[in-house]
């Protein structure tokens, strides 16, 4: 048990001697516990290098271990959900030596991708796809008659979804050779796990028992009733001893519960299953953040990690680094900024209600839910449901808010359009990680949010610029009679105070930041701050917008009629954003005027941090003006440089 992350490469003799799947099969069965310790230390090392996913991993060393050394990786198709586990996946198929460079610009992805690696199936980010990818696969390898297994790994969160239940109940109606593998680390293993749960896994994944079973399915509606009945208490007797009633129900032969970290166990189990016939569902129990002490203790914190530093008593710190200025005062992030908002408005109105698909904690709703918990609801992996859910919460003259993800939020699109627009109830949606979001890379970017909901009628869209104006355009949102959003980045704003507490603003009404000459520089959210910088230069008026609908119109004419040039600047999907709603307005009203529309191009960005990805895509503030200019020279326009 290490209790913190090694700073240096640790020695991993039998590890560095794996490089793919086909070396690890050429180890001893007695040779597995090693590997999985050198492994987990690896994998605390490289991560502790870069940043990133941990605690999931650490649970599944030992289940990677098995599943690569059972199964012909990559012709057996392995699918992992989501990804946040699939660390040592990486690690066990040709990429140990490329770990530092994880999440790094250039580097290895933080999620399986399909670009990246052969043995990465299926690439993934969001939750609860692995059953019915692996699902679509085996149904496509049996059309072109290919001998290969098919394994989905998901975790007891993502089975939360119901899309995983949608692909457990087709696979139950195909009836073919699969494997799901639930990975379940809810659940203590010193309470789940014993001798009598293993003794009934080891019946359930053996031949003999599976013989049996199958043998006495052909010739069930042969016997009499009373057989037929004697066959049914066994069944409740095994429901009774097992939570896999519902899984036989679908159509799965159920196995479990099995210890995810008893290499041996897995696998024995995995060769009993690669015998048996139809879809069979193994169900583990491991620890999360198993092997590290922080992890272990408190696995919702340690989800993630950031780049471990030394400490003090490291005796790594060298005087330059004592002697470096006091860190700046700090300021807030803002998921935290709409954490305290909220709080603020439950004081003083009872019939506010927060909910979340399992994002409390990264929205900012910890205290929230501390302080109201009968007004704080986590719905779990659930987008779809989150939003009929505030739906339905609007009906009954309650005020829901939805903190969300805006990548997550594309998983509820029908519903956000059906049962919130359509209805024109009043649900306020906080959407947080609106833009780039750096080292999480394209799954994880919200880049698409005001080009999806922009078209959707009865809703309002803000885009705030600050801290402060965060706080105003909540206050907006929720005052407002129906649909409402206000969409925000991930991290730090610009360190604005927050000075108007609840006062909301005028819906529809954006605001001159800077007055200047010849060039005006409509600017939405985020790209606000680097908007002020590049008029500094040129000498340009800045309008923060505020609002992408409803488009501030009569500002926007004002603008074209008193400068020569129009710049759209937005965080956000260039095709179909705030700057294609400008240039319909400018159309409609045949106002004719040189427009240039800055925003996020029409590719997936990959991973880095976020400052570099936006400088390349020319939206920092060098390259901004830069563009500007090149437009200006176009456009045959002069104007005076400071």
């Amino acid at each position: 048990m290490l209790d913190k992350i090694p700073l240096d490469r640790p020695k991993t003799p039998l590890l560095d001697s794996v490089n793919c799947p086909a070396d690890l099969k050429q180890l001893e069965l007695d040779q597995l516990d090693e590997l999985a310790r050198e492994l987990r230390l690896f994998l605390l090392y490289s991560v502790g290098k870069t940043g990133g996913h941990f605690g999931a991993g650490l649970g599944v060393v030992e289940l990677t271990i098995a599943l690569h050394y059972i199964f012909n990786t990559p012709k057996d198709r392995l699918v992992w959900d989501v990804g946040h586990q699939a660390y040592p996946h990486k690690i066990l198929t040709g990429r140990r030596e490329q770990m530092l460079t994880m999440r790094q610009a250039g580097g290895l992805a933080a999620f399986p991708n399909r670009s990246e690696s052969d043995y990465d199936m299926f690439g993934v980010g969001h939750s609860s796809t692995s059953i019915s990818a692996m699902l679509g696969m085996m149904v496509g390898s049996r059309m072109q008659d290919r001998g290969n297994y098919n394994i989905a790994v998901i975790g007891d969160g993502a089975m939360t979804a119901g899309i995983a239940f949608e692909a457990l109940n087709h696979a139950g109606y195909i009836n073919e050779n699969m494997l799901v593998i639930l990975n379940d680390n809810n659940m203590s293993i010193s309470d789940n796990v014993g001798g009598l749960s293993n003794y009934f896994a080891r019946i359930w994944a053996s031949k003999p028992y599976n013989f049996v079973r199958n043998r006495s399915m052909e010739v069930l509606a042969k016997i009499p009733t009373a057989l037929k009945a004697a066959h049914r208490a066994e069944e409740y007797v095994k429901g009774m001893v097992s939570p896999g009633t519902l899984f036989e129900e679908i159509g799965f032969n159920y196995i479990g519960l099995v210890d995810g970290h008893d290499t041996r166990r897995l696998v024995d189990t995995l060769n009993n299953i690669k015998t048996l016939r139809g879809p069979q569902l193994l169900h583990i129990i491991t620890q999360k953040g198993k092997g590290y002490s922080e992890s272990e203790k408190h696995p919702q914190g340690m989800h993630a990690l950031g780049k471990a530093t030394p400490k003090p008593d490291d005796n790594k710190i060298t005087a330059t680094d004592s002697a470096k200025a006091p860190p700046p005062a700090p300021s807030f992030t803002y998921s935290q900024v709409f954490g305290k908002w909220l709080c603020e408005l439950a004081e003083q109105d009872s019939m506010v209600v927060g909910i979340t698909p399992a994002m409390g904690e990264g929205s900012g709703m910890r205290e929230f839910e501390e302080r109201f918990p009968d007004r704080f609801h986590d719905v779990a992996i659930a987008e779809q449901h989150s939003v009929t859910f505030a739906a339905g919460l609007a009906c009954e003259g309650v005020k829901p808010v939805v903190a969300i993800y805006s990548t997550f939020l594309q998983r509820a699109y029908d519903q956000l359009i059906h049962d919130v627009a359509l209805q024109d109830l009043n649900v306020l949606f906080a959407i947080d990680r609106a833009g780039l979001v750096g080292e999480d890379g394209p799954t994880h970017a919200g880049s698409f949010d005001l080009t999806y909901l922009r078209c959707i009628p009865n809703i309002i869209v803000m885009a705030p610029s600050d801290e402060d104006e965060t706080y105003k355009l909540l206050s907006t949102g929720y005052l407002h009679e129906g649909p409402a959003a206000v969409r925000y980045p991930r991290g730090k704003g610009p360190g604005t105070p927050i000075v108007g507490g609840l006062e909301p603003v005028e819906i529809g009404k954006g605001w001159i930041r800077r007055k200047g000459n010849t060039i005006s520089i409509l600017a939405f959210g985020s790209m606000v701050t680097p908007a002020l910088a590049v008029a500094e230069q040129l000498d340009a008026t800045v309008a923060d917008m505020r609002f992408v609908k409803p488009l501030d119109e009569e500002l926007v004419a004002e603008m074209a009629a008193s400068h020569k040039l129009l710049v759209t600047i937005e965080e956000n999907a260039v095709y179909g954003g705030a700057g294609s709603a400008i240039n319909e307005f400018l159309l409609a009203s045949n106002i004719k005027l040189p427009v240039l529309n800055l925003g996020l191009p029409d590719r997936f960005l990959d991973h880095g941090k976020v400052p570099q990805m936006l400088a390349g895509v020319d939206l920092d503030s060098d390259s901004i003006a830069n563009s500007i200019r090149e437009k200006l020279k176009a456009c045959k326009i002069r104007i005076k440089t400071t």
